[in-house]
């Protein structure tokens, strides 16, 4: 699997850019805030339908537009696949793959297998439980079409659920509903905690190794889910917190408050860990997501790194590096002295600057 190619309509501060790239590894380099990172960006809104800042689509469309458009071709198994991206402002995006509308974002998912890492992605160990909850939804969504679906709808019955229990303060006789949203809220969550559960499960499988011999063998790490509630006591631990649901107008259990432990030699690195403990750990993670996607849809997902390589020691770099061989690969970074320093090879070079990408060197 691999990005062949990818054109830009009005996409921030894109007005017109199209790109070739190599199955390989793509470096684009140049200062900050030129517009390397919206490449990337660009690619995994494309291939996921959402950006990895979380950015609204009104956000993205280049200042002074109304719309933008990104056409993407994907290589998977021999046959090329075209994905079309409209973004309006106050519409819905419009998403079609070789000419064909799609109704949901579902349908998208597979096309291309995608793994994002950033500088922000270091912090993944040490920051809120919010961090680690969308580190596993980012990944199951990909794999399984059925957790994104599940996902959206647990997330809409909890806003509604927690609309309702506001309401019953001005409007007591609603109370009865709250069964309602109380047995749909039940049968979403508990297929989301026990896919969670799998997933971390096949996580850990893969990750003891990386992690070893990223520490050289020093440091066994375990990541140990911890589930809000069991999905067995799901509904009786719901009933019984409803009073104080009532009085906090919110929903206090269900997945929306799971957690990660990860645990190195037996402690909480949460809490307890060195800065490089936690930053190790968080790279260990996301090589983790590389290797399970292998293992999972037997192809290789398109990696994109976005400047992290300055936030690593040389060592780290170098296990970093050797490890994305045979995977297609975006790079942004502010040099090449790096790449240079490990002798890695790099396939296709990109400059950016203002807004504006050129090639240094001939391919």
């Amino acid at each position: 699997m691999y990005i062949e190619s990818i054109k830009l309509s009005n996409f921030r501060n894109y007005e017109a850019l199209e790109l070739n790239f190599d199955k390989g590894t793509n470096i684009f380099y140049g200062d900050n805030a030129q517009g390397k990172t919206n490449i990337l960006e660009s690619v995994y809104l494309c291939g996921t339908s959402k950006s990895h800042k979380g950015s609204k689509d009104r956000e993205i469309i280049r200042f002074d537009q109304e719309e933008s458009h990104i056409r993407m071709m994907v290589n998977k198994d021999g046959m090329t696949y075209k994905i079309d991206m409209h973004l309006r402002k106050n519409k819905a995006k419009g998403v079609a793959i070789n000419g064909l509308p799609i109704k949901k974002a579902r349908e998208l998912l597979g096309v291309v297998n995608l793994v994002f890492f950033s500088p922000e992605d270091l912090n993944i160990i040490k920051n809120g439980p919010g961090e680690r909850r969308r580190f596993m939804d980012s990944e199951l969504c990909q794999l399984d079409k059925l957790y994104l679906t599940d996902l959206a709808n647990y997330n809409h019955i909890l806003n509604q659920r927690n609309k309702l229990l506001k309401d019953l303060y001005m409007q007591p006789g609603l109370k009865a509903t709250l069964d309602v949203w109380d047995m749909q809220i039940v049968n979403y969550g508990r297929k989301l905690i026990e896919k969670r559960k799998r997933f971390v499960e096949e996580l850990n499988e893969i990750i003891h190794g990386i992690h070893r011999n990223l520490t050289g063998g020093i440091e066994n790490l375990d990541v140990i889910y911890e589930p809000s509630v069991e999905s067995a006591e799901f509904e009786n631990s719901l009933f019984r917190n409803r009073e104080r649901d009532m009085r906090m107008k919110m929903t206090s259990v269900g997945p929306h408050r799971d957690d990660l432990c990860v645990s190195v030699n037996g402690i909480d690195i949460r809490k307890f860990g060195s800065q490089g403990q936690q930053r190790t750990a968080a790279l260990s993670l996301k090589l983790s997501e590389i290797y399970l996607v292998e293992k999972i849809i037997k192809d290789t997902p398109v990696l994109l790194l976005d400047d992290v390589l300055s936030e690593l020691d040389s060592s780290r770099q170098t296990y970093l590096l050797d490890s994305i061989h045979d995977i297609q690969t975006m790079i942004t970074c502010t040099g090449l002295d790096d790449f240079i320093s490990h002798q890695f090879q790099l396939n296709k070079v990109f400059q950016v600057v203002s807004g504006q990408v050129y090639m240094p060197y001939k391919e």
